[in-house]
């Protein structure tokens, strides 16, 4: 297995060492010479600079794409176009056409294209989601979803719903097992040029709904979520991946063997570009989130809910 990756920077980092450690790194890519030749040196890979360049020169399965979010769609059409099988981290693109016209690329030319949405690979969602499927603890209900933290200073070119509210809004529709029908949001801006806080109401079948609330502003980083059934409250922490029932009088919790979330991610790409039945995110569910990250900007510009029909 040979992979390559195009982009160094911010997150980036954590999946060139985890590349490397599985040893299927081959060659890097970024636009910024002295970065590129940076880890290329670090990992004892090819390194470049022009994606041209590395697809004339390299030989390899698949390539993680970890640039900025409007670079997305030009990167991933060119390396669908040379059929290489590809994961770009989220959000997939910044329009929702732009992502179908890459599912469409990427059915055409038979290899696999996923997008970043990691906390499906954080053990304590996986536990959640096998409790919520057996119904340990009656119907879910609903789901709320609390982040905070200070803005990344990596982010450049989208605001608080595409970097940050996508996660929630993917970890939803994966633990509901399906797709908001109506979506209202309201959003603002206080220190960024972009939104930098925001609380967003999913609206699934069966009036059951997910609320998500995400800021830029408070300086504690916080990553929880809450699922409410009809006989017991799941609330968990994404970061310290323990979950804690509560029923009645009595409370339960439940430590996990904690695990890092883009190892689990990234091994899954892997398997799957093997042949394996692993689990990833479906192209088609990555474009939705943005469909629905589009709807929530919609409506908090013009104070309405935004109804959807997806698939």
């Amino acid at each position: 297995m040979k992979i390559v990756q195009i982009g160094t920077g911010g997150w980036g980092k954590n999946h060139t060492r985890i590349l490397s450690q599985l040893g299927v790194l081959v060659a890097v890519c970024d636009a910024d010479s002295q970065k590129s030749k940076e880890y290329g040196e670090k990992y004892s890979v090819n390194h470049y600079e022009s994606l041209d360049e590395l697809l004339k020169t390299e030989e390899f399965d698949g390539a993680f794409v970890v640039t900025p979010t409007s670079t997305h769609t030009e990167i991933a059409k060119k390396l669908l176009h040379a059929k290489k099988h590809v994961f770009v981290e989220k959000p997939m693109t910044y329009k929702s056409e732009d992502g179908q016209t890459l599912v469409k690329l990427a059915e055409k030319n038979k290899v696999i294209l996923t997008c970043g949405y990691i906390e499906r690979f954080n053990p304590a969602v996986d536990v959640v989601k096998k409790m919520v499927k057996e119904k340990k603890y009656g119907d879910l209900v609903m789901l709320e979803f609390h982040r905070e933290n200070r803005m990344p200073l990596h982010i450049k070119d989208v605001g608080i719903i595409y970097d940050t509210s996508v996660h929630d809004i993917d970890t939803a529709n994966w633990l509901f097992d399906d797709m908001p029908q109506v979506v209202f949001a309201r959003a603002g801006k206080i220190k960024h040029e972009h939104e930098d806080f925001t609380s967003i109401m999913l609206g699934y079948k069966n009036d059951k709904v997910a609320i998500i609330s995400s800021n830029w502003i408070t300086p504690k980083k916080l990553r929880k979520f809450s699922a409410v059934c009809t006989d017991a409250i799941i609330s968990s922490d994404f970061i310290t991946q323990e979950i804690i029932v509560e029923k009645d009088e009595d409370s339960e919790t439940i430590q996990n063997e904690k695990q890092e979330p883009l190892l689990r991610e990234i091994q899954s790409f892997l398997g799957a570009i093997e042949g394996k039945n692993e689990h990833i995110v479906k192209s088609q569910e990555a474009v939705n989130v943005t469909k629905i990250a589009e709807a929530a900007l919609l409506s908090s510009q013009k104070g309405i809910p935004i109804y959807l029909d997806l698939k």
